[in-house]
């Protein structure tokens, strides 16, 4: 392979630009400033680099005082999915709420606030929306993260978040490209399989993918996943197959036409990492046609930027990668960084600036518009303290188990003296339902009974100890905070499509008669 000569620091300084790291604690670690003066020109930030907005901010601040045209990165897609709340649950319902209530203004608006918030903190690069199709209801990892199951319902939810949040100046990411919807594995753990032919995957995983590029996503991210169709070897974050003969590709090529920047998921993800390892991933990703390496979620220090970097300029000077490749890439991630600039400046969203009106309540509006109610006969709202027995389920790891939720500590300020016991940890979930019922009858003694449950069709143990409840007191409420996709049940089903904090509000709201 025909290689470039340039001079051996702009590889370098390529090879930084490219990655997109994490890091530990609420400040910059010196590592990190230093990086920053050598090429690195993305971060990304999780739950354990926030504690407030103001916080928040003053690290972007800092960042930025190393380098002014830094891409600040978040997986914030609302919902169950918080990076700026994980700590006290999310203001905004997640997409399957939205897509729920069908109104793209809605998801446009609220896309919108969300973004007016990031880019209050100095966060430019959002890694939402999801545009997966949720098409398998078994999903262990998307879920109530995608819009729904239909891919013309998906796509235009996808294309007016895209809109909202880039109205706002911070770049949208759709992902998991070309579709994580059909897999009944999490690509955390292991490589998910799509067995679906190339026609099926046209009709539905690339429907909202082709939607948010002609609303002009800035960005996409590709996902661990083999699709046979496309390529029977390498998952989609590493084949050139999908990323540059699909996506890249003119339609007149049978291709999406993207031309933004191409992010990769984690590359710690067992997907990869157990296979290929994070160096080799990387190599292959940026091969592929992808511009950005993500990494940090798990490996979150200085020796892994420094083996990324050496790997991919290694693999240059070893002629197994184009220099060439790996500038484009590098370029696509300076242009983004010179985006986010002009549109922040455009819309007054760049930190310390009047921008964006704020809309405080979106996120609750649409959480009270998503809800579903079934009532099997009368229902009388709670005048008494209640008892809230959660049915918690193992979180998977994009969740994760920081982030509260439930309508125990709503429906507790809405009627004080409500009380919450927690059921179904991973040393108890193989209990005798029957058993696990009466501690619940114990702990609730008279008072009346509000179940909590979550994806309640994927856990057997869940189901049989609701339908144990439900015998003993039929008065109970039940709330499905998951994917409602068993038949409702109780003398009021509420579905709320998430798990968010306003979710479990605007359920409360209604049990208490508010």
């Amino acid at each position: 392979m025909t290689t470039l000569v340039h001079p051996a620091d702009t590889l370098t300084r390529d090879a930084l630009t490219v990655l997109q790291p994490g890091f530990t604690g609420t400040t910059a670690p010196d590592w990190l400033l230093r990086r920053l003066g050598e090429g690195l020109a993305s971060v990304g930030l999780f739950g354990r680099n926030v504690a407030s907005p103001e916080q928040l901010a003053a690290l972007t601040a800092q960042l930025r005082a190393e380098r002014d045209d830094i891409l600040v990165a978040i997986d914030e897609e609302g919902g169950d999915v918080t990076r700026l709340e994980v700590r006290g649950g999310s203001s905004f319902p997640g997409n399957l709420a939205l897509g729920a209530v069908d109104d793209t203004r809605l998801t446009h608006d609220v896309a919108r606030e969300l973004g007016r918030r990031l880019a209050e903190c100095g966060v430019n690069l959002n890694w939402a929306p999801s545009a997966d199709v949720n098409s398998n209801p078994s999903n262990p990892v998307i879920g109530v993260r995608s819009f729904g199951s239909d891919p013309q319902l998906v796509a235009r939810h996808t294309a007016a978040y895209v809109e909202g949040l880039q109205s706002a100046g911070v770049a949208a990411c759709a992902k998991h490209f070309p579709g994580h919807g059909d897999t009944a594995v999490d690509s955390h753990h292991d490589v998910p399989h799509i067995a679906a032919e190339l026609r099926t995957l046209q009709e539905r995983e690339l429907v909202p993918f082709r939607a948010a590029i002609d609303a002009g996503t800035k960005a996409v991210m590709s996902a661990h996943i083999l699709l046979p169709a496309l390529d029977g070897t390498l998952p989609a974050t590493l084949s050139r197959n999908v990323l540059t003969g699909l996506l890249r590709a003119p339609a007149s090529e049978g291709g999406l036409g993207f031309d933004g920047l191409i992010v990769t998921d984690g590359m710690e993800m067992q997907a990869i990492s157990a296979t290929y390892g994070i160096e080799r991933g990387s190599v292959l990703a940026i091969g592929a046609g992808a511009d950005a390496i993500c990494v940090g979620g798990g490996l979150a220090d200085e020796a892994t930027v420094l083996r990324l970097r050496d790997a991919l300029v290694r693999a240059v000077r070893d002629g197994e990668l184009s220099e060439k490749r790996l500038a484009d890439a590098a370029a696509r991630v300076r242009a983004l960084a010179r985006w986010t600039r002009s549109a922040g400046a455009a819309q007054g969203t760049l930190p310390g600036e009047r921008g964006v009106a704020p809309a405080p309540e979106a996120g609750l509006v649409a959480a009270r518009r998503a809800l579903r109610l079934t009532r099997n006969g009368p229902y009388e709202p709670l005048t008494a303290p209640a008892y809230v027995a959660a049915f918690t389920p193992v979180a998977n790891i994009a969740v994760g188990d920081e982030t509260p939720w439930g309508v125990a500590a709503e429906l507790a300020r809405l009627v004080p003296g409500t009380e919450t016991g927690t059921y179904g940890s991973p040393g108890d979930a193989a209990a005798d339902p029957r058993a696990r019922t009466e501690d619940i009858l114990r702990a609730a003694g008279e008072r009346r009974i509000v179940a909590v449950v979550r994806d309640v069709h994927r856990h057997a143990w869940m189901a049989a100890a609701l339908d144990a409840l439900l015998d003993a007191r039929p008065d109970t409420v039940v709330v499905e905070m998951g994917l409602p996709q068993a038949p409702p049940r109780g003398a009021l089903h509420i579905a709320t499509h998430g798990a968010a904090r306003v979710c479990g509000r605007a359920a409360a709201e209604v049990i208490a008669g508010g």
